[in-house]
């Protein structure tokens, strides 16, 4: 099982954001490095795939909106593709 761990702490901007997404999933090189690239990427996952989101309220802190969005993307790509196991912890 590959797993994904998306700490807000740790994860202060876009590029940190995707560059996590880009390493733990190992996304092909052609990930377009938005939310329309990543959920295409995530419903054609293959194998076994956790993705946590950790300490939401800091990377909501950090990224905006685009955290609502980010977390968006992934559950309605975990509801198509049932590889996709998506935690949301605070």
């Amino acid at each position: 099982m590959r797993t994904c761990i998306l700490d807000g702490n740790l994860i202060t901007d876009k590029k940190s954001l995707h560059d996590t997404l880009s390493a733990s999933l190992l996304l092909p090189d052609w990930y377009g490095r938005n939310l329309d690239a990543l959920y295409d990427c995530l419903t054609d996952i293959q194998e076994e795939t956790e993705i946590q989101i950790l300490n939401p309220e800091n990377l909501e802190a950090h990224l905006g909106s685009y955290a609502l969005s980010l977390a968006r993307t992934i559950y309605n790509a975990s509801q198509e593709n049932t590889r996709i196991n998506y935690n949301y912890s605070s």
